[in-house]
């Protein structure tokens, strides 16, 4: 006798068989994240620096956007990816103890997460990024370079003494010196603040 259509198994009634999690975030992942690909990576490559840290960031990114969408798929994909890619490069930065001032700027930018601060947190905090852009203008060349290749770049004193030719104290005194005009830039005078260095 010949099967009834409610008699075959999924397999063979695949066009009726309601789809599982993990399939539904696979068909939401191929149509609505992949496309997003070109994107992501700018947007990776304009906030972090070592270019051979991307594709890994983006495979990461993609892991824990597909595993959050198998419990749910987000309603606004671009914001949900963007979102999960900044959240991982703040995770990354934190985890360097470093605070590069080009990503914190350019992060901001976005606008797309739904915990973005209000208008006044904005301005406040472009108005300290502007205040350090100045500070790091107003130290000499090789101050800047070293204050630079500690706090932004993560370099350790001894590498910066051999990259500039310098010994680790004067690296130690340049970064010690940016270090305070910095501060001083977002915080007023500091006493005792001395002389920039040459």
């Amino acid at each position: 006798m010949a099967e009834k259509p409610s008699d075959l198994n999924c397999e063979g009634a695949a066009p009726r068989c309601p789809q599982t999690a993990a399939e539904q975030a696979k068909a939401w992942f191929l149509d609505e994240v992949l496309p997003l690909e070109a994107a992501l990576t700018r947007f990776l490559q304009r906030n972090w620096r070592n270019e051979s840290d991307i594709d890994d960031f983006r495979q990461e990114i993609y892991a824990q956007v597909f595993q959050a969408a198998e419990t749910g798929i987000p309603e606004r994909t671009q914001a949900f990816l963007f979102s999960t890619a900044r959240n991982l490069l703040i995770d990354r930065i934190r985890r360097k103890h470093i605070v590069p001032i080009d990503a914190v700027a350019d992060l901001d930018v976005l606008g797309l997460t739904a915990d973005e601060p209000g208008p006044e947190r904005n301005v406040m905090a472009r108005d300290v990024l502007r205040r350090l852009q100045d500070a790091l203008d107003r130290l000499s060349p090789r101050c800047r370079e070293a204050v630079i290749l500690k706090r932004v770049e993560g370099f350790s004193r001894r590498q910066i003494a051999q990259r500039m030719g310098i010994t680790e104290q004067t690296v130690a005194d340049y970064v010690t010196h940016g270090m305070c005009i910095l501060a001083e830039a977002l915080f007023g005078d500091l006493p005792g603040r001395r002389n920039g260095h040459d």
